[in-house]
């Protein structure tokens, strides 16, 4: 075994024992995956299942009937009954990354258990990867990356008080992070990431929530984290069904949802029914190259996001955001970033299928950039069923104007990439609450005749790994 894939054999280890280790208690309480379907109601003349008490310690208890389903949906509360999610009236599975929406119809695979008066759920994974960038601007590399994250609820006072805490031990990949051709967005030893994705930091949400309801189907929400993730853009990448299953970061990742690792945050908002309002102030500045500590708070940029969930299916939002000098070697450009996306997710048997579609865009005020602006689109979706195979996609299409360093002819250049990528995964059980996957990908590119010299004429590019998850 060479010495790269020992190193990251060691990390991935140390990573899955540290979740498992966050709550022993989660494993005491069994965890029943749940979906809303999308479905009407049976005939009045079938017999229809009870309706379990809601309660308000909300991961404690997230089965629901039809008739709940709907009535949850629509923002009603039933006597004796209060909110179920974290931040409002709606189900648990609607709430992903932050306080983003996805589709209510979401499966959430986790381990509940208790922790003191807290409700909990623990969920994450472990990867051992093997990257085969291809192209002359191509690496190679093993690594690992994982992530775990445990969040709480617990009555307090007239609200409902919640936790999220998530981890990650990327750092060990080094400064650099991995190999990903097209990719640009932050910096390491003072130069600019290129064709590499930058590691998460150690400490990805530490944050704290408090929701108070009003009316039968209002609640209004105070979010603070350090780091957290501001009410900008779709649920990060990570978080949303569609891409949990890709190893890899999307290229676009820095027009849509790179904010989801921010150094201060606050939003409060307010929700009714399928909509949600809200706002936040937090830090431009994304994090240093320095992934184990916690970066200043500076509280310097602010965003407002509009969300819509019209049905179980379908989450749809809004968002518009100005950050003050989020990138470390730019600290006089400025950027103003506005994004849509709408998810789809819908259970069909037994299997679920989600697609998400988004577009980002970054308008940059100063410096070299001043005046210019820049678009991203994705289509990513996948398939999982049987809880044993997935199928997954995505396809993007991205301007980049960082691709070329200082010095090189084409520096400064704004390009139109693309990129397509398509994987799939086989998992079985190895352990209680703990499922191994062994899995690939391909991605293929379009690009512009004046880079092909650089990353030639058809690169194709190959991921092989196997993941660890904790799941129910």
């Amino acid at each position: 075994m060479s010495p790269e894939l020992h190193r990251a054999s060691i990390v991935a280890a140390s990573g899955l024992a540290l979740s498992l280790a966050l709550t022993p208690a989660a494993a005491q309480a069994p965890h029943q995956e749940h979906a809303m379907p999308a479905q009407a109601p049976a005939p009045a003349q079938q017999k229809q299942p009870e309706t379990p008490e809601v309660s308000r310690a909300p991961m404690q208890d997230m089965t629901f009937a039809p008739a709940d389903q709907q009535a949850m949906h629509d923002g009603m509360a039933h006597e004796g009954h209060t909110m179920p999610g974290l931040l409002g009236y709606h189900p648990m599975t609607r709430e992903a990354s932050g306080t983003s929406w996805v589709p209510d119809a979401t499966p959430m695979d986790g381990v509940h258990g208790k922790l003191g008066p807290f409700s909990t759920m623990l969920h994450g994974n472990v990867d051992f990867i093997w990257n085969d960038q291809g192209g002359p601007r191509g690496e190679e590399k093993a690594y690992s990356q994982s992530m775990a994250m445990l969040m709480g609820s617990a009555d307090a006072g007239p609200g409902v008080l919640g936790f999220r805490t998530m981890i990650s031990l990327d750092p060990f990949m080094g400064k650099r992070g991995y190999p990903l051709l097209l990719q640009t967005g932050e910096a390491a030893n003072g130069e600019l990431l290129v064709d590499r994705q930058h590691p998460h930091d150690f400490f990805m949400e530490l944050a704290g929530s408090y929701a108070v309801p009003f009316a039968d189907k209002g609640s209004a929400f105070v979010y603070l984290g350090y780091p957290g993730e501001p009410a900008l853009g779709p649920p990060t990448f990570m978080h949303r069904f569609s891409g949990m299953p890709n190893p890899e970061a999307p290229i676009g990742h820095h027009w849509l949802d790179s904010t989801h690792i921010t150094f201060g945050v606050a939003t409060a908002g307010v929700s009714w029914g399928g909509w949600k309002i809200e706002g936040s102030s937090f830090t431009g500045r994304e994090p240093d190259e320095d992934r184990w500590d916690f970066d200043e708070a500076r509280f310097d940029s602010y965003s407002g996001r509009l969300s819509w969930n019209p049905s179980p299916n379908w989450a749809l939002q809004v968002s518009r955001g100005e950050l003050e000098s989020p990138e470390e070697l730019e600290p006089d450009t400025d950027q103003t970033r506005t994004t849509a996306s709408a998810i789809h997710h819908r259970k069909l048997g037994d299997a679920d299928g989600a697609v998400t579609l988004a577009w980002g865009r970054n308008e940059f005020d100063g410096g070299e950039r001043d005046g210019r602006s820049l678009d991203a689109w994705l289509l990513e979706g996948a398939v999982r069923w049987r809880d044993t195979h997935t199928l997954f996609a995505r396809a993007e299409r991205t301007e980049k104007d960082e691709l070329f360093r200082e010095g090189d002819p084409l520096h400064d250049r704004t390009f139109t990439v693309g990129k397509l990528s398509v994987g799939y995964i086989y998992e079985l059980p190895v352990a209680k609450h703990v499922r191994l996957g062994l899995g690939g990908l391909a991605s293929a590119y379009d690009l512009p005749r004046e880079i092909e010299p650089a990353y030639g004429d058809n690169p194709v590019s190959t991921m092989a790994f196997a993941r660890l998850r904790i799941t129910s």
